[in-house]
């Protein structure tokens, strides 16, 4: 077959090598950007120009380490155990998966989002938290344009199932009231008794000074900012823990419960009182646990008790605090 091409089919055969694409596929991608134009010309290159921008936001993204330091950023002015937390999973994500701090968050699927939870964290529990923790992240990607949708959304939430925790007996608690009294001259004695009289989690206590503690009202203040919940609280002075604050009252209103370093002196404080070995491990929350227990069992009130412990409803009382079996003599532990 002899085609004659005019000097302008001529010209458009050049442009079209001229691309470096083969100019049976550039004609065909011509025909489908005039199809979409509906045969008008101006109309084809302004849906070209469109989907090209789409394309470019489609294909906007960044690394897993830069997005995870825009989520904190994005979370600065919340709570210090918030951020705190957030830190620390964030960086044991990129520890223990390899690869994962490199990848785009584009490309990460839930199928992977939920291996990454798996080979980061051992417990239920943990993963759990690494499940929230890992969804803000991606979260705020889908704020920034960085993917399309949360993975996570499509990650099952791990199944926890609620235990009772252990609480101390009378002799374990008489150990560490004593180990408390003697240890560092007793600059942790203060942050037992509020831990074992009044519920206090550890973080808290750790941001606690004296101008929150109010002898004369028999209160002490949980401020919103340094809640784990967010959420302020007013915590009865109980009369051992009147006798533990009158005798290390601070005149400074503005030095703190805890010692610098607290969290460690904690752990120290307790490995002093023969805890934290192996054959004698620390349950988590304790102390608190140990305060609910007897103070469900001395009062005999569950709204009361989820004020002072600063729950929103008492379901996790119930379920995991409370445990009445391990309690003995409740009224000659408040006479302490």
């Amino acid at each position: 077959m002899n085609l004659e091409l005019s000097e302008e089919e001529m010209a458009a055969l050049v442009l079209l090598k001229r691309t470096g694409v083969p100019a049976l596929e550039a004609a065909q991608v011509a025909c489908a950007a005039i199809k979409s134009g509906k045969g008008r010309t101006k109309r084809a290159l302004r849906c070209i120009a469109a989907g090209a921008e789409v394309l470019k936001k489609q294909e906007h993204t960044v690394s897993f380490e830069k997005a995870v330091a825009a989520a904190l950023e994005a979370r600065r002015e919340r709570r210090v155990r918030t951020v705190y937390d957030f830190r620390y999973f964030t960086r044991r994500f990129m520890k223990r998966c390899p690869g994962l701090a490199r990848r785009k968050v584009r490309s990460i699927s839930a199928q992977e989002c939920a291996q990454y939870i798996e080979m980061a964290f051992d417990t239920p529990r943990q993963r759990q938290k690494a499940r929230l923790i890992l969804s803000g992240v991606f979260g705020t990607a889908v704020k920034r344009g960085w993917c399309s949708e949360n993975p996570v959304a499509r990650v099952e939430a791990p199944r926890v199932v609620e235990k009772q925790v252990p609480i101390l007996t009378p002799q374990e608690i008489k150990d560490l009231r004593q180990t408390a009294e003697v240890y560092q001259g007793g600059n942790c004695a203060v942050a037992v008794g509020m831990m074992l009289y009044a519920g206090i989690r550890p973080h808290e206590v750790a941001r606690l000074t004296w101008a929150q503690v109010d002898l004369r009202e028999r209160a002490i203040y949980i401020l919103p900012q340094h809640s784990k919940t967010g959420g302020a609280r007013r915590v009865t002075i109980h009369k051992p823990l009147m006798k533990i604050l009158r005798r290390y009252k601070e005149s400074t209103y503005e030095k703190k419960i805890c010692p610098p370093n607290w969290l460690w002196h904690w752990r120290e404080l307790r490995r002093a009182a023969g805890w934290d070995s192996p054959a004698h491990p620390w349950p988590q929350d304790a102390l608190r646990h140990t305060f609910a227990s007897y103070h469900l069992s001395h009062f005999r009130s569950y709204a009361e008790l989820q004020v002072e412990i600063g729950h929103r409803d008492a379901t996790l009382l119930r379920t995991r605090y409370v445990d009445q079996r391990g309690v003995s003599s409740s009224a000659q532990f408040w006479a302490a």
